[in-house]
């Protein structure tokens, strides 16, 4: 172990780098197979002749499960613990991997995605808890930097791997649950410095929503632009006359902007009194991205120079949302809130498609940037909202 002291009241702290370490790896490994997974599971689907309406019905089945085993997770950790909850997660998730492969029938994918993407978010939930119980306060904004940047990683490293192994026979599957298996490893090595939720939350599980709005309402955003933006970026890219390849190097664009904010923004909101100011500040220059987009859509460089910027920043609410969450609250509260958390991500990941989409459909080109700044403008209302309240209590 090594430490650091609290730049505050000047206690030493200790970095529980197992528990970092396990918690890091196991989600990266998942992560792997989740980016391996989506392209892999819509291809193939393709190729059987399912209709596009469709295979959008069972991709959005990913979001449906997160809602579902949000609320429970908790709960199950709190009677099983969190390793062991953890463990059992990546069994089921390996499981659900393969099981897609051996499913002859389409209907057999839907309570296949609920299991798989019910256990990946249980992982995602207790990971986030255990980094963030085992992160020192002074340091917390670096190590959920460090974890979001592992992560997306991970998540590029999918696609990648699919670009590889292609889409025949059991390989790919079979390469997506070992990715999955892999993730048990660190997890029971680490098994004994797992947080304990040795108390209920104290209060139901949807008030915890409310409890940290400025955290909860920055993961919907993140969610419903995230998803939105990437799924729809490029048909709004081609429609405005840019190439195949160059609407996907836009998108890679983004990615880079993803991986390399996170650990700046992280360092910066540790040494920030309250990260508030800095979510309310991400969310401005995403909103002043969105409104340019229309503006610079002749030029393929201006765009990548601004998604470079506003993917850092997108990304930067997650991590960011989850460092203010880890300050505020501990122990059960903090696993609850952080099931609370990955909630409004799954609500937002639902809701953003729908709403770009629709905004296309109604404004045209021009209702991709509008939507996805409605999003950022909502939560710049919110941010305002929230300083003035603090002001008048104070």
């Amino acid at each position: 172990m090594s430490d650091t002291r609290d730049p505050v009241t000047g206690h030493r702290e200790e970095i529980h780098w197992p528990s970092l370490i396990a918690a890091v790896s196991s989600i990266s490994a998942v992560g792997i197979a989740i980016g391996l997974g989506l392209p892999l599971l819509s291809i193939i689907l393709e190729k059987r002749g399912i209709p596009s309406t469709l295979i959008g019905l069972n991709s959005a089945m990913a979001g449906v499960a997160a809602m579902i085993a949000a609320p429970i997770t908790t709960r199950l950790a709190h009677h099983f613990g969190v390793a062991q909850t953890m463990i059992w997660a990546v069994l089921l998730a390996a499981l659900g991997a393969l099981g897609f492969y051996y499913a002859e029938a389409f209907w057999m994918w839907f309570p296949l995605r609920l299991v798989f993407h019910g256990a990946t978010t249980t992982l995602f939930i207790l990971s986030e808890f255990w980094i963030n119980a085992a992160a020192p306060p002074s340091r917390r904004g670096l190590v959920l930097g460090i974890y979001a940047t592992v992560l997306s990683v991970g998540f590029a490293a999918g696609p990648l791997l699919f670009s590889i192994v292609g889409s025949e026979g059991v390989l790919p599957f079979a390469i997506g649950a070992v990715a999955i298996l892999m993730a048990a490893i660190p997890i029971f090595i680490a098994r004994n410095e797992s947080p304990a939720l040795d108390e209920k939350p104290e209060m139901h599980f949807l008030r915890y929503i409310f409890l940290v709005p400025t955290a909860t309402a920055a993961v919907f955003v993140f969610g419903a632009v995230e998803v939105g933006g990437l799924s729809l970026m490029p048909v709004y890219a081609t429609r405005i006359g840019f190439s195949e390849s160059q609407s996907a190097l836009l998108l890679t664009v983004m990615g880079i902007g993803n991986m390399a904010f996170q650990i700046p923004l992280g360092m910066l909101s540790d040494k920030l009194k309250d990260r508030r100011t800095l979510l309310g500040a991400l969310a401005t220059v995403g909103l002043a991205g969105s409104l340019l987009l229309p503006l610079i859509s002749h030029s393929w460089i201006a765009m990548a120079v601004i998604l470079l910027f506003w993917g850092g920043c997108v990304s930067g609410l997650y991590t960011i949302g989850l460092s203010h969450l880890g300050s505020r609250l501990t122990g059960s509260d903090l696993a609850a809130a952080n099931a609370a958390f990955v909630f409004c991500y799954a609500v937002g990941t639902v809701a953003g498609p729908q709403v770009v989409g629709a905004a296309i459909d109604m404004g045209g080109n021009a209702g991709f940037a509008w939507s996805i700044a409605g999003f950022f403008a909502l939560y710049v209302v919110l941010s305002v909202a929230r300083l003035f309240f603090k002001a008048a209590r104070g």
